[in-house]
């Protein structure tokens, strides 16, 4: 199996338990056939990164943040991408073997996955405690 996927950035600001990570672009992200789902192509992107020892990272502090175990990332993209296209679908099979109009069908499908994503967004605590990453300080 590959090494988890890791990456570089600059500590933003520190909370009580959370160090806001802002990740920087790589060179190796150009080759990286899942740069649009892992979102860092797209520019710098903020993670935050709840741990005990938050208290010991400074703004500035260079450091490396990495998912805990490779199988998290899998686990986000499922969550993230892979199950909405599903319901999306599932839904718009649903909604046309009823015998509702492409209109109709249109809006059940849409209307489907947006209370996907709202279940997601309540169960976000939840994701949290599943998906977790790992800091450490870069000397």
């Amino acid at each position: 199996m590959s090494a988890p996927i890791r990456h570089i950035g600059i500590v933003q600001r520190v909370d009580d338990s959370t160090v806001y990570v802002v990740v920087e672009r790589q060179s190796a992200c150009a080759a990286c056939h899942a740069r649009q789902i892992c979102g860092v192509d797209k520019g710098d992107s903020v993670i935050g990164v709840k741990t005990a020892h938050a208290s010991s990272f400074r703004q500035g502090d260079r450091v490396e943040v990495a998912l805990r175990r490779r199988s998290m990332g899998i686990a986000s993209i499922l969550w993230g991408y892979v199950m909405p296209l599903f319901v999306l679908l599932l839904s718009l099979f649903a909604a046309k073997l009823a015998g509702a109009a492409d209109g109709p069908a249109a809006c059940v499908t849409l209307a489907t996955v947006t209370v996907y994503y709202i279940v997601l967004y309540v169960l976000r605590e939840y994701m949290g405690r599943k998906i977790q990453f790992t800091i450490i300080k870069q000397e």
